[in-house]
């Protein structure tokens, strides 16, 4: 029999997880707290596009409203459950889906941020699994259209990495694992917590960026202080993860401890680092319409992450014993231009102090 998938969370990178995996036969529900969202899907199925032709599909899902879970108890228990939301989100959308999992059922984290922990704490660290989305770049465009701006992975890149927590292989997370790589290429990753952190520090150098300055994704790779000024982001969030004993893996194409020279003022890191991300951008590895998942949030006047990526780096850094000065600042920067202080623009970045 197979599994029972549910999403809690049908938005950007959960809706085009679940769209894909329903289109490739799999028992998916998706559930999400937007009606617009659901009846249109309900209605027209879930349109899921990218930069190929292959990757515009229109998939029929079931997809409920929040208000209408309670509707499983009278169904077959769910088998694996992903948390798509926010971080913020996260513990009650974990009580929220709990009551509905299977005796073996398990949560899988499918989020920005380090959010493993707090599912854990609602339904234990047995029950609870990994999962990264790197370098995927979805967004929500519109009611029931879910848009990939960057080409996939495959062969050359890997896209998703499922993992345990206590880092052995084992038969779940390989069949997850299986299960995605339909989608994209995936890797069983027995590291999950320095992939996890390494996908932060990337957040880090482009999330809270977009969000303060209001520009796209390769706009802040081609300004010049702020590209340096999201190397210095990264260089601290390596730092503060080395000294929290992490296994730290390539950052954006970046060998981490290069990225944590290059950001201390070594020129040839430096170099190294500035050539880096220009090279995806001259590959064309981002289209011009991508936009990172907290400047995205920002445009829609949503709450954003920001005490999840920087504020927490900065927080862990204190309790190292490493000051974080420059994420620290932009998480401050990113509160003002979130509560409408300041707008969003690049003199917030090119003018931070330190």
């Amino acid at each position: 029999m197979r599994p029972r998938i549910a999403f809690i969370g049908a938005g950007a990178v959960g809706g085009y997880v679940g769209g894909h995996l329903s289109r490739l036969g799999h028992d998916v529900t998706l559930i999400d707290p937007w009606p617009e969202h659901v009846e249109t899907i309900r209605a027209k199925g879930l349109v899921l596009s990218g930069l190929e032709p292959e990757e515009n599909v229109t998939v029929p899902v079931p997809i409920l409203h929040l208000t209408e879970v309670q509707g499983f108890s009278k169904q077959r228990p769910i088998d694996i459950a992903f948390v798509s939301m926010k971080s913020y989100d996260t513990i009650w959308a974990t009580h929220f889906i709990a009551p509905y999992l299977a005796e073996g059922g398990y949560v899988v984290s499918l989020q920005n941020c380090i959010n493993e922990e707090r599912i854990a704490g609602v339904v234990g660290w047995g029950r609870t699994v990994g999962m990264i989305a790197a370098t995927i770049s979805v967004d929500l465009y519109e009611a029931g259209h879910i848009r990939r701006t960057v080409p996939r992975g495959g062969a050359n890149r890997i896209v998703f990495r499922v993992g345990e927590v206590h880092g052995r292989i084992t038969p779940r997370v390989q069949a997850l694992g299986d299960m995605v790589a339909g989608i994209d290429s995936v890797k069983v990753t027995t590291n999950l917590w320095g992939e996890r952190w390494s996908k932060l520090c990337v957040n880090g150098m482009r999330n809270g960026i977009s969000a303060a300055t209001g520009l796209s994704g390769n706009e802040c790779d081609t300004t010049e202080q702020i590209r340096r000024f999201a190397i210095r982001i990264g260089s601290e969030a390596v730092r503060v993860g080395q000294a929290l004993g992490y296994s730290l893996e390539k950052i954006q194409n970046i060998d981490p401890e290069i990225l944590a020279l290059a950001g201390e003022g070594d020129a040839t890191a430096l170099d190294t680092a500035e050539t880096t991300l220009l090279a995806s951008v001259k590959a064309g590895q981002r289209s011009a319409l991508q936009r990172p998942s907290m400047g995205q949030d920002m445009l829609k006047g949503r709450k954003t992450e920001i005490d999840y990526i920087n504020g927490f780096v900065a927080a862990e850094g204190l309790k190292a014993g490493l000051a974080a000065p420059a994420n620290a600042a932009l998480t401050a920067v990113v509160k003002r231009v979130e509560r409408g202080e300041i707008p969003a623009r690049p003199e917030n970045i090119i003018g931070i102090n330190f």
